[in-house]
């Protein structure tokens, strides 16, 4: 993914046309460049919070990033905030005079004087970005803390996903911008005035009942703790200590690729062996691979849409994204019938785990618990869902764990990853997966994996050359027509990744003006490599994604097996087990069903005065 940084480095030189001089420094800028980007280029480091470069915000209300300047033909200095004011010719900018630095602490301090200071007990503990700041500003301590006025502020424990703590916000707005300008669901807005100003839900309502649709972007984006997912590692250690409990553990395809770096090992790695011998140190009894499941998926969701193209149903969109689906549900509730019934493969691993699985090990499904790590706040919300229960008061999967909630288990047991001997699956029912069920965790690879099955039912033969160049990219939404050939012909597919642009191809949708008849929807860009609940980059919103995402398709090129109705415990399961795709069993217990859920939503003239004045705002 490109950042703001790297477009500014491709830049021609020549355009760089202002003179001016950063701590002595000599320096060029381009025309109404800002101060903070021109020192960047330069290697000149200012000390920011509020703002978020690759997501383009610079809404100067932190003012940590103050800096000296005196312009040409003014005898006055002037303090200003870096982010957002531009270079101007024979500009002279101080970044580090004792009245600079002077005024960050002060800043900093200010920040820090409604934020609650538990460091110690917060999950971004060692991994925030005020501590970071604190740190280089020198804050040695806290004049203004208000401890009860902290303590009034308010912390919404709603929802089963997320978890907003105000105690701890610095009210930076990243995850408004994100959520409004990016996500476009605007589930977030700026409430109050001056100290009493906080980050709350749309039309006053709580995290439960809110539009937000729990995709996590904001969580990544958030500096401090004020934002994440709710922590469910106390109940899955208490599974898995249980000697009269077998756990059954999960872990999606991102998660392999997007966690070596939590320990020091290089972005993109694939730890898919480390992780189960972690998984095995820890005592989980039987460490399955949700590809598994998404091997199945694609028997069930690409049977189901060859069924809706007889008939004439188009377009199907897919449904293995639980974002997705409390989108959907929420704010286009009319489109839910197009939707695929089948599970998401968490699911899907969970029921069968919960019932195939112990009749071959001979074990009681009621001693079964299914505690599954997802690169995804969203999938806890889904493990609580209504139609995803066995029966009243028995969910399909008892425990879903973020990527950070696992990294923090793993330390929590004295675990070092890269210091593990990797290992591999040893169970004979349910561990083995294809190609095409690894690269459903980045954009496009469902729809990829799907048209190499497809084709192979349609036709008897396999798809020549399985890479389907056409259907990968990192646009917001790629649209690409397939010839599969026999009696089903050419279809047109469409893939889109991130809500912003999902909204879009749905408006289309509705109107008329799109055609398709096969839609992917990913609610994160990226789709699951860059979930809400994988790992946090400081000062950055989605670095990682291309080192991810190439690992995944070399995961997929390595592979025995590519298509994944040549996944043998797959052949295996439905012999045994379900039938056939979409037989009356695998129905049962693989398909699943949606609620119109909408809420409207509503824009007072306040807030959208607030938001065109943001950045004139201090608190």
């Amino acid at each position: 993914m490109c950042t703001d940084l790297d477009i500014h480095a491709d830049r021609d030189a020549a355009e760089a046309t202002i003179a001016l001089t950063i701590n002595s420094q000599p320096c060029k800028g381009f025309p109404n460049e800002p101060i903070l980007q021109c020192a960047r280029r330069h290697e000149i480091y200012i000390p920011t919070l509020c703002e978020m470069d690759d997501i383009d915000h610079t809404p100067g209300t932190c003012r940590v990033c103050v800096v000296d300047i005196l312009q040409e033909g003014r005898k006055k200095h002037q303090t200003v905030t870096s982010c957002n004011t531009p270079v101007r010719d024979g500009m002279v900018v101080d970044t580090k005079s004792r009245k600079v630095r002077d005024m960050q602490r002060l800043q900093v301090e200010l920040l820090m004087a409604d934020h609650l200071q538990d460091c110690a007990t917060c999950v971004r503990h060692g991994d925030c970005e005020l501590q970071d700041l604190a740190q280089f500003v020198g804050l040695t301590e806290n004049r203004f803390f208000d401890r009860e006025r902290t303590l009034a502020r308010e912390v919404d424990c709603s929802s089963p996903a997320l978890i907003r703590d105000m105690q701890r916000c610095v009210r930076c707005q990243r995850c408004v911008a994100v959520c409004r300008y990016h996500q476009k669901v605007d589930a977030l807005v700026m409430e109050g005035t001056g100290i009493d100003r906080f980050v709350a839900l749309r039309n006053g309502s709580d995290q439960l009942n809110s539009i937000c649709v729990n995709c996590g972007q904001c969580v990544l984006v958030c500096p401090t703790g004020a934002l994440g997912e709710r922590d469910e590692v106390e109940r899955a250690l208490d599974y898995i200590c249980d000697p009269e409990t077998v756990t059954v553990m999960q872990f999606a395809p991102a998660v392999r690729v997007a966690f070596g770096e939590e320990f020091g090992m290089p972005a993109g790695s694939n730890v898919e062996g480390h992780i189960i011998s972690a998984a095995r140190k820890i005592g989980v009894d039987v460490v399955l691979d949700t590809n598994f499941a998404a091997d199945v998926v694609i028997m069930e969701e690409g049977t189901e849409l060859l069924g809706r193209l007889k008939e004439g149903r188009r377009p199907t969109f897919t449904s293995c994204c639980p974002a997705w689906i409390n989108y959907a549900e929420i704010h286009f509730p009319d489109i839910l019938p197009l939707l695929s019934s089948t599970k998401s493969p968490q699911q899907v691993l969970s029921r069968v785990a919960k019932t195939y699985l112990p009749e071959k090990m001979g074990v009681d499904p009621s001693k079964m618990r299914v505690i599954s790590i997802m690169p995804c706040i969203a999938k806890k919300d889904e493990a609580t869902r209504p139609q995803l229960q066995i029966e009243e008061g028995v969910p399909e999967t008892d425990v879903v764990l973020t990527t950070r909630e696992f990294a923090r288990m793993l330390r929590r047991e004295g675990i070092d990853l890269p210091k593990l001997e990797p290992s591999s699956f040893d169970d004979p029912y349910m561990s083995e997966y294809s190609g095409a069920g690894a690269i459903f965790g980045t954009t496009g690879g469902v729809m990829e994996a799907a048209v190499r099955t497809i084709y192979a039912v349609v036709n008897g033969k396999e798809l020549e050359n399985v890479e389907l160049e056409q259907l990968r990219g990192f646009e917001g939404v790629r649209s690409a027509t397939v010839d599969l050939g026999g009696p089903v012909g050419e279809v047109k597919v469409a893939m889109v990744h991130g809500l912003g642009d999902t909204r879009a191809l749905v408006e289309a949708v509705r109107s008329g003006e799109a055609d398709f008849d096969f839609i992917e929807v990913m609610a994160c860009p990226g789709g699951c490599v860059d979930g809400g609940g994988s790992l946090r980059s400081k000062k950055a919103y989605l670095p990682l994604a291309m080192a991810r995402r190439d690992t995944i398709y070399n995961v997929d090129r390595k592979a025995n097996v590519r298509q994944s109705h040549k996944n043998q415990q797959v052949q295996a399961l439905y012999r045994d087990f379900l039938g056939e795709p979409n037989s009356g069993k695998a129905h049962e217990l693989l398909h699943t069903s949606y609620t119109d859920r909408r809420r409207e939503m509503e824009h007072t003239v306040k807030e959208i005065w607030d938001d065109l004045k943001m950045s004139t705002i201090v608190y």
